[in-house]
């Protein structure tokens, strides 16, 4: 069993990007820039959206934090997106889910203009995905496919096992693997909440990338031998041993799925840093698209 390990190979992607911003720095370019906008004060929210303000520091990029109250109005974050949409200083940017009941996501998703959707959420974006067209690739389907690359693992004619559908990761991971490139040409199923008999179509799949949100969902009766796993969960349970009060669980149960896997990823510390690796990614090409 090998781990993929996001958090080492997201430095090195990051190492990539400083030496190409110090070739953009000596050619007199414009140095990338990305905005931030968190909405509230949620905890994971705050923590991740640092995450991205650090990860900028490290490879050389300016950054811009936008921090909203949690009772701000869907017209007044609209404004502020209209008005980053507007700044030539600011390169890409994104707008941290998820927002307040009050807010509709669908509507702030469609004012970020594709060219700075750095999250690779907007439908034109994912339309360009779809066609296999140069455009900006959902921050995290984008890490895993990146993962799987730099571990040259063959996809190549595997069955492909995708539980969750959601828009952000689950749908457009399906597309990807199935698309034709080095990582992709998988026979892909899309599972979700509907989908009978889910542990005899996992039990045949070579790859499996969980996303689901439910803590430990997926067991080893479930995964056959040599399969590799990818499990983009993440999910706080109560830990009163820890200085934090909690610890992070993927959607995978890892230590009795891990002996039985070529590879597989941890939690945390597999696909957490290559989304925020992919979104340096999507900066970078929103410069270079200029």
């Amino acid at each position: 069993m090998i781990l993929l390990d996001g958090k080492k190979t997201s430095g090195e992607i990051k190492q990539e990007i400083a030496a190409k911003v110090i070739e953009l720095k000596a050619q007199g370019k414009k140095t990338p820039h990305l905005a931030a906008v968190i909405v509230g004060a949620n905890g994971a929210s705050v923590t991740y959206v640092n995450a991205k303000v650090k990860a900028c520091e490290k490879v050389g990029f300016e950054s811009t934090l936008v921090q909203l109250p949690e009772d701000v109005s869907e017209s007044d974050l609209l404004a502020k997106i209209d008005e980053l949409n507007n700044d030539d200083q600011i390169d890409g940017f994104i707008v941290q889910l998820p927002l307040p009941d009050h807010i509709d996501e669908h509507k702030v998703t469609l004012a970020v203009a594709p060219n700075k959707d750095v999250d690779g959420f907007h439908p034109e974006n994912l339309g360009r995905m779809v066609l296999d067209l140069p455009g900006f690739l959902p921050a995290t389907p984008y890490g895993i496919v990146q993962l799987l690359d730099r571990y040259d693992i063959e996809t190549s004619g595997k069955d492909c096992v995708v539980i969750g559908r959601s828009h952000i990761v689950g749908s457009p991971m399906s597309i990807l693997m199935a698309r034709n490139n080095k990582v992709g040409n998988c026979t892909v199923t899309l599972t979700h909440s509907r989908t009978k008999n889910l542990k005899e179509i996992t039990q045949k799949a070579d790859i499996i990338i969980v996303a689901l949100g439910k803590a430990e969902y997926l067991t080893a009766d479930m995964v056959k031998d040599g399969a590799v796993v990818v499990d983009v969960g993440i999910t706080r349970v109560d830990d009163p041993s820890k200085k934090s009060g909690f610890r992070l669980l993927g959607d995978v149960k890892f230590d009795e799925v891990a002996p039985k896997c070529s590879y597989i990823t941890p939690v945390p510390g597999g696909v957490g840093p290559m989304t925020i690796a992919s979104l340096m990614m999507n900066t970078l090409l929103a410069v270079e698209m200029k």
